[in-house]
């Protein structure tokens, strides 16, 4: 089976509706997807609809921004419960300093000379209240400020840069215990991204395992071969199941959905009870 577990529609900080993204991934061969936006369920049922109507099979999912030791990372919930009253307010209360923090990012931009990105991350956003900072990426690139937006995330957006302002997200514990009141398990993502010493890594990971974390992310977007490898032991050493998800924001930005290797036969993949 070709199985994406982590994309992203325009109801966060993709390129696609949610409709538009499923015929996507039909068309590239995903047998399984999950829509994970960011801090959002609303494009949950559209992408559903559009999954029957392509013949694939659907996973109600969302990808929640946590802080952990001052670090932002995120975790994946899969199969969860997009009714469930909880996990809505809760994200309701993550998304609530977007709108401000990129008013902030804005500022800091302008101090070094690029003025407009407020209203240029703005037309990228087709959700305002979702506003992030691959809306501003995209501004820059358009804007010939950089190269392309993965480049705004080496000279712009990322601590020590221009651009990039700290948000206080949801803390570990909230989040795994959200995914897990909705019916969910939750999925550390993309873990390779966050630049982590070894032993902050294994913290992280076995704090994750200890609040009943069920799996990370192995074969993801951003990660390389040599981090396919590396976190596969990781799975095996802590004892989690393994997940594999693109991180498609759209077409020409980043891996495409279905696209990349599959997980290591050896490792418990995270749908291996779900029965599709």
């Amino acid at each position: 089976m070709n199985v994406d577990l982590h994309c992203h529609s325009n109801v966060s900080d993709g390129v696609l509706a949610p409709a538009e993204l499923v015929r996507r991934a039909a068309a590239q061969g995903v047998d399984v997807l999950a829509l994970t936006d960011h801090d959002q369920l609303a494009g949950l049922q559209e992408a559903r609809s559009a999954a029957r109507e392509s013949g694939i099979a659907f996973v109600d999912g969302v990808e929640i921004s946590v802080t952990w030791r001052g670090t932002t990372i995120h975790v994946v919930g899969l199969c969860i419960d997009p009714a469930h009253a909880a996990l809505g307010a809760a994200l309701e209360t993550v998304r609530s300093g977007r709108i401000e923090r990129a008013r902030q990012m804005a500022r800091e931009l302008a101090a070094v000379g690029i003025e407009g990105s407020l209203e240029g991350a703005m037309r990228y956003a087709e959700n305002p209240r979702m506003i992030g900072r691959t809306h501003f990426a995209r501004f820059l690139a358009e804007s010939g400020t950089v190269r392309n937006a993965k480049a705004a995330f080496q000279h712009y957006l990322v601590p020590g840069k221009p651009g990039y302002v700290p948000q206080q997200w949801a803390a570990l514990a909230e989040a795994v215990a959200w995914i897990r009141s909705a019916g969910g398990q939750a999925v550390l993502a993309h873990p390779g991204r966050y630049g982590l010493a070894s032993s902050a890594l294994d913290a992280l990971l076995g704090e994750f395992r200890d609040l009943d974390g069920e799996a990370i992310e192995v074969v993801t977007g951003s990660h390389s071969p040599e981090q396919y490898r590396q976190f596969a032991a990781l799975v095996t050493r802590f004892g989690f199941a393994a997940s594999r998800g693109s991180d498609f924001h759209g077409p020409s930005e980043g891996a495409e959905l279905g696209s990349l290797p599959p997980l290591d036969p050896q490792l418990r993949a995270v749908w291996g009870g779900w029965g599709h």
